[in-house]
């Protein structure tokens, strides 16, 4: 298995497989040709039909500047395609071809050149590749999973991930700085600020407790949404789940920079696990690859910071994912807004009962966290192409018959 600094990336919203990895394809294709005076980008399955809308047209150009560079949202899908993120990238002068790739955006902001695949895989860190593994060879040395993730990474992996904190601490604080609209034409206001502002501490704890928590995933989504620097955690689709869980429970538990670095370790196991065995693009599995996979992350990084056992920890993390199988990934308007925004603080929440359910009932259960990442990657790739991510089917398609309305949420 990769290091888990693989599950966090430090960049800019709103997506991690439809805006990061096809700019960082564009910088690594413009690096090849830099004789070119054009270059082409033709987009095809999820990419064309959620592009527009994710701003990966803007990405490509971006990252391609000052050559011009053509971005083609194909409606035609050739019969070879791999992967339903997919984009030609094509060199020209003088209106000849010097050369062109097949690129893969896998999520996460990873990405697979057709034909290099071997040069651009990363490092094998970890020996195992399930959690049945990595709990086996953590019983049989006596360590926990802090220790084990030291072991495998080396102690300088805990000044990596307080910087990742540092990041997604700023977005939250960031986030919850601001007013306005979104960008992209659905008219939707920031709610994070408002939502904090309103916290009246003499309220029930729990009402407290959902408020904040609230408050702060919708702060870093809407960063994410307004192309903000974010980590992803383990895509910008599903940034705001674990900072929004771990923010709050640094304030409760005054965890210091080092418990939040143990925690965030922790969450990346989970999530790293999932990316090798299953997948987080919404593109090919679903929402549940997204969403369902940082809050499991989330769940194992409160468990975590709480001092729970091994077992706990599992648990956590399988709940919280098993309980979204089957979720889609239907973003309106190809946007990362509705309903991804809420989406990510209704998981945070969820993260949060999950936690609290592994410490009474971890001992009762009979599903594995490996298990539910293999029904999660079955379902996924089970699911009908128009409820992974481009905006065909759900909420997408019955918004677009409202062509003209304001959305109201």
């Amino acid at each position: 298995m990769k290091s888990i600094r693989d599950i966090y990336k430090i960049g800019t919203g709103p997506s991690s497989s439809h805006t990061m990895g096809p700019a960082r394809a564009a910088v690594i294709f413009r690096g090849e040709h830099s004789e070119a005076d054009k270059f082409q980008a033709i987009l095809y399955g999820s990419l064309s039909k959620t592009g527009r809308g994710h701003g990966t047209d803007r990405a490509i150009r971006e990252a391609l500047a000052p050559v011009a560079a053509e971005v083609i949202f194909s409606e035609r899908e050739p019969e070879d395609i791999k992967h339903p993120n997919t984009m030609d990238l094509i060199a020209l002068r003088g209106g000849e071809e010097l050369g062109r790739i097949r690129v893969h955006s896998i999520g996460g902001g990873d990405i697979v050149i057709e034909g290099r695949e071997q040069e651009m895989e990363s490092e094998e860190i970890y020996m195992e590749n399930s959690f049945a593994e990595i709990l086996q060879f953590c019983q049989y040395r006596y360590v926990d999973l802090v220790e084990y993730i030291e072991m495998n990474e080396g102690p300088e992996i805990w000044d990596y991930l307080m910087g990742v904190w540092r990041v997604m601490a700023a977005s939250v604080e960031e986030g919850l700085s601001r007013t306005g609209e979104l960008p992209g034409g659905l008219h939707i206001q920031r709610k994070a600020k408002y939502m904090h502002d309103h916290i009246v501490e003499t309220k029930h704890p729990e009402l407290v407790e959902c408020q904040k928590v609230c408050s702060y995933a919708y702060a870093v989504s809407e960063q994410n949404a307004d192309n903000g620097t974010i980590v992803t955690a383990p895509t910008c689709g599903s940034c705001g789940v674990l900072p929004a869980v771990l923010y709050y429970f640094r304030d409760k538990r005054k965890l210091s920079d080092m418990d939040i670095a143990h925690a965030l370790g922790v969450a990346g196991l989970f999530g790293e696990l999932a990316k090798r065995n299953a997948s987080v693009s919404g593109a090919e599995c679903g929402c549940q690859a997204e969403v369902g996979v940082a809050c499991s992350m989330a769940a194992a990084a409160a468990c975590q910071a709480f001092g729970y056992n091994i077992h706990q920890i599992e648990y956590a993390a399988e709940v919280s994912l098993e309980h979204h199988l089957g979720l889609t990934c239907d973003p309106i308007c190809g946007l990362v807004q509705v309903p991804c925004i809420e989406r990510n603080a209704v998981a945070a929440k969820r993260a949060m009962d999950a936690f609290n359910l592994s410490g009474l009932l971890c001992g009762s259960r009979n599903i594995s966290f490996d298990m539910v990442v293999r029904t999660m990657y079955e379902t996924g790739v089970s699911m009908n192409r128009a409820f992974r991510e481009t905006s065909e089917g759900g909420l997408a398609k019955l918004y677009s018959r409202r062509a003209g309305q304001t959305l109201g949420k």
